[in-house]
C-alpha cells in the first residue's frame, strides 16, 4: 500500500485465539511516503497468540522512501504454548533514492514474560546507521522471528552468507523456545535468500498452521 504519509496513524490488532491457526500477509509491499506535513507517521502492529495457536505474520516488504519519516512498532503476547513464525523485510530507499528516516520497536512477551525488546533506527539522519556496524553499505535489512514450545534450535548461532552478497545469523534467544535471524543485503532477494536459508536451518520449527 502508498501509506503511510506523513502524519498518518495506522494500527492494526491481531488475535489468533486458543486452538486456531492463523497466517496473514499483504497483496503489496508498504511504502513510507512524505506528506502534506513533516510529522512522522506511526504503524502499530499488536499480535495476540492464544494457547495452543499458532500465528504466521508474513507481510511484503516495507519500503522507506525518499523524505518519509515512520515511526513502527510490533507488541507481541504469546500464551505458553503459542507459536510465532514472524517475518518483516525492510528496503531503504526506492531505486536509485536516498532513504528516508525508519525506527521500529519489537517486544515480545511469552507467557507474561519479556524475551526480546529490539529498536532500530535506520536512514536519513540516524547516526551510523550506513557504517560497517550496522547495514555495511547494505540497502536491505530484516529478521526471522521463530517461537514454539517445541522448537529444536541450533546450540550456537549460525552465520549465514558473506559479506558481499548478504550476511546474516541465526542465533537462539535466552528463551529456549525462541530463535531470532537477522540478515542485511543488497537487494531484497537476497535477503530473502538470507532468511529462508535461516529458516532451514531448523527441520522441525513447530509453526506449521
Amino acid at each position: 500500500m502508498s501509506a503511510p504519509l506523513g502524519g498518518d496513524r495506522l494500527a492494526l490488532d491481531i488475535t489468533a485465539e486458543a486452538r486456531t491457526r492463523l497466517e496473514v500477509t499483504t497483496a503489496a509491499a508498504t511504502i513510507a511516503l512524505r506528506g502534506s506535513t513533516t510529522d512522522p507517521a506511526t504503524y502499530d502492529v499488536r499480535l495476540t497468540v492464544g494457547d495452543d495457536a499458532s500465528l504466521h505474520w508474513l507481510p511484503q516488504p516495507l519500503i522507506s522512501a525518499h523524505g518519509s519519516t515512520l515511526h513502527q512498532t510490533y507488541r507481541v503476547e504469546l500464551a505458553g504454548s503459542a507459536r510465532l513464525l514472524l517475518r518483516e523485510e525492510q528496503l531503504l530507499g526506492r531505486s536509485a533514492e536516498p532513504p528516508g528516516r525508519l525506527t521500529t520497536r519489537l517486544t515480545v512477551r511469552r507467557d507474561g514474560r519479556p524475551i526480546l525488546d529490539q529498536h532500530t533506527d535506520l536512514g536519513a539522519g540516524a547516526p551510523a546507521w550506513d557504517g560497517p556496524a550496522v547495514l555495511g553499505g547494505h540497502r536491505t535489512t530484516g529478521q526471522l522471528l521463530l517461537i514454539a514450545p517445541d522448537l529444536h534450535a541450533p546450540p550456537e548461532p549460525v552465520l549465514l552468507g558473506d559479506p558481499l552478497r548478504g550476511h546474516g545469523v541465526l542465533a537462539p534467544l535466552a528463551d529456549s523456545a525462541a530463535l531470532l535471524a537477522t540478515a542485511v543485503a543488497p537487494t531484497l532477494a537476497q535477503l530473502r535468500r538470507l532468511l529462508d536459508a535461516a529458516l532451514a536451518q531448523v527441520p522441525h520449527a513447530g509453526t506449521s498452521p
